[in-house]
């Protein structure tokens, strides 16, 4: 058993040498020039004799990017019919046959038509890599997952397309286009980003200055995040391993288990380390019991902690408190994130007893608490 797990141990070796090398840029909204970087890069790269294709660029119409595209080499789109409609995705299977060096994938968080090989266009951008080229990619801070939340309550506006932070963690190498908000707002008002027809619709919508710097602020500290863990793997490794784990407690409610998923998925990348996330199913949510839609719930909810790169812990049993405790114990967890407690007037005496409980036990395991306002 051991001489095949020291045989697999060098494959994965292998395979990760052979992997492509991948480059992200991070922008805080449209329009702030993450497109216009990669095509500046490619130029150069090419100057330098490096085998550099354009496998899919969005211009959105703007002069100074359609200018920077020009004479670069460009991988023809795949042309699709769906619903009566010709539509042009990323052609995948020819940039893998072509092979180039490097390849440029613009609109990480772009869904593929249906029908494509993979669903989302971060998954073609995976299959690059895994196929040994090389990629350079971008996109913008409300399209990642664990913010997604965060840039609602900014902008009011719920993004569907999203990455998730598994693949920000790929990255070789995150840079940022920043601008102030003043500048960006300049650039948009010189119509440099939309339309004149859209001008006016963007500011008074996700252009408020207000929003940019909530958003700017967001996407300074997401690639912080992102080199301050590629100092702690690549650097400081050697000093002492972290030994912080993380737990999110969650139940079958449709939007509050999201927002825990999420505030310990962020933690968990912060302290470079990994979360799992509880469900003590109760004997009311049996099998034979749940009604389907806290199941589809349960569902989606499973699916984000693995899309953050999180492991889904269940348990059956009608002690709550108890098992959460136990899981703290069984999986050395250091903190636990949940919601309010649910204190019901016919059963508050009992609640509060088995709460202080609860927190006597948590304090003798030496796990710290973190009480999230959700509803």
């Amino acid at each position: 058993m051991e001489r095949e797990e020291s045989v697999q141990h060098f494959l994965d070796l292998i395979k990760k040498s052979r992997r492509g090398k991948f480059k992200i840029y991070i922008g805080m909204i449209a329009g702030v020039g993450k497109t216009y970087r990669m095509l500046q890069e490619a130029r150069e790269l090419l100057d330098n004799g490096v085998d550099v294709r354009i496998g899919y660029v969005e211009t959105h119409g703007r002069a100074g990017t359609e200018a920077m595209l020009e004479g670069l080499p460009v991988i023809s789109r795949r042309k699709i019919f769906y619903k009566g409609k010709e539509l042009e995705e990323m052609d995948l299977e020819t940039i893998i046959r072509i092979h180039p060096e490097i390849v440029v994938v613009d609109e990480l968080a772009h869904t593929n038509v249906e029908g494509s090989l993979n669903e989302k266009r971060w998954q073609d951008v995976m299959t690059l890599l895994d196929e040994g080229i090389n990629v350079i990619s971008a996109i913008n801070i409300q399209h990642i997952e664990s913010v997604n939340e965060e840039v609602q309550d900014i902008c009011g506006i719920e993004v569907k397309e999203r990455v998730p932070d598994s693949v920000l963690q790929e990255a070789d190498e995150v840079v940022n286009i920043d601008l102030t908000a003043e500048e960006l707002i300049t650039r948009l008002k010189a119509g440099k980003i939309y339309r004149p027809e859209k001008i006016e619709m963007a500011l008074n919508n996700f252009f408020k200055t207000e929003n940019i710097l909530q958003l700017r602020e967001l996407a300074l500290k997401e690639v912080a995040l992102r080199v301050e863990k590629k100092v702690e793997n690549e650097v400081v490794a050697s000093v002492g391993i972290r030994h912080e784990r993380f737990m999110a407690c969650i139940s079958s409610h449709e939007k509050s288990p999201r927002r825990i998923i999420r505030k310990v998925a962020r933690l968990a990348t912060r302290y470079n380390t990994s979360f799992i996330a509880l469900y003590v199913q109760t004997p009311r949510e049996s099998m034979d019991r749940i009604d389907l839609a806290s199941q589809r719930y349960l569902l989606n909810h499973f699916k984000l902690v693995a899309e953050l790169g999180g492991e889904v812990v269940q348990v059956q049993s009608k002690d709550i408190l108890k098992s959460i405790v136990d899981v703290c114990r069984e999986k050395q967890i250091t903190t636990i994130c949940m919601g309010s407690p649910n204190l019901r007037i016919p059963k508050v005496f009992s609640t509060v007893f088995g709460y202080k409980k609860f927190l006597a036990d948590l304090a003798q395991a030496n796990v710290d608490l973190i009480i999230l306002a959700v509803e």
